[in-house]
């Protein structure tokens, strides 16, 4: 199974010629669709939506992911393969979170002739380079035959999520909004959270700020507090109680709540909570649950 995340959009053919591309080195590969509405250029929203989809699908998918502001530049074409699967696409980020949760078995730059198309555009390296590669991993070709190794993969900073005042045993997590979906539903880095009956039980997501050394979230304590007597602060907005789900307020009214993949979202039902509230991707989001 390959996957394909992009911003092409479906208007124009983009999409189309690299499916093409695929079936004619692979013909029995399953193609699925995950996005192709990745806003223009935005690689932070593209990993995003990577690390909610990835963990869903079996261990030997190709995530092919094409949201390339640098192509034509230095950015090198890499795949890389985890116990969740395998990746390919630009060097330029759009791994950050996958690799945040998962080990990095094998990884290296796409160069070898033999599994490029013969012409290779400038501007269009999903069609010459990205998915010539994904069809011969799905066909059996072994992830070293693709190109020399590498180490120094590209990384962005990981999204804001500080526990105060002690790493072990906060009273505060400070977060950050992380996405804002199709409906307005904010999705903040705080997470993962896991119901307990009425209570919830919190880890993280992601490398603390706090210690920002990778493996942190490990060492923290499982934190577990009330539902209804956390708190959580967004654009000057204070709201009272964790539900789960959109239902549990009236429509029209603001919701905190534990969104489909464990992180705290801000919503509005039957409504944006980003328009209402007025914020965007990196704003901060603050849980108190002492």
């Amino acid at each position: 199974m390959i996957t394909l995340t992009t911003d092409f959009g479906m208007v124009d053919g983009y999409v189309g010629v690299m499916k093409g591309v695929m079936l004619g080195i692979a013909p029995n590969a399953r193609l699925l669709d995950i996005s192709h509405q990745i806003a223009p250029q935005d690689v932070r929203q593209a990993a995003y939506v990577l690390y909610a989809v990835y963990p869903f699908f079996p261990a030997d998918t190709i995530h092919l992911v094409v949201v390339d502001p640098g192509v034509g530049g230095e950015r090198r074409p890499i795949a890389l393969r985890t116990p969740a699967g395998v990746f390919v696409g630009p060097d330029n980020g759009v791994f950050s979170y996958v690799m945040a949760r998962e080990s990095v078995e094998a990884a290296v730059v796409l160069q070898n002739p033999l599994y490029r198309l013969a012409r290779v555009s400038q501007t269009f390296h999903g069609r010459d380079i990205f998915a010539p590669a994904a069809a011969h991993l799905a066909a059996g070709t072994p992830i070293a035959n693709l190109g020399p190794p590498i180490s120094d993969l590209v990384t962005f900073a990981m999204p804001v999520l500080t526990p105060m005042p002690d790493v072990h045993r906060p009273d505060v997590i400070q977060g950050e909004v992380l996405y804002v979906d199709h409906f307005g539903n904010v999705v903040s880095s705080i997470g993962v959270l896991t119901w307990e009956a009425d209570r919830l039980r919190w880890k993280p997501a992601f490398p603390l700020s706090a210690q920002s050394s990778p493996g942190t979230h490990e060492r923290v304590v499982d934190v577990s507090f009330r539902a209804d007597e956390a708190r959580v602060r967004v654009a000057g907005r204070e709201i009272v109680g964790l539900q789960r789900a959109y239902a549990a307020v009236a429509p029209g009214e603001v919701v905190a709540l534990v969104g489909s993949t464990g992180h705290l979202e801000i919503a509005v039902r039957e409504g944006s909570g980003a328009r209402r509230l007025g914020v965007q991707s990196g704003d901060e989001v603050t849980l108190y649950i002492a």
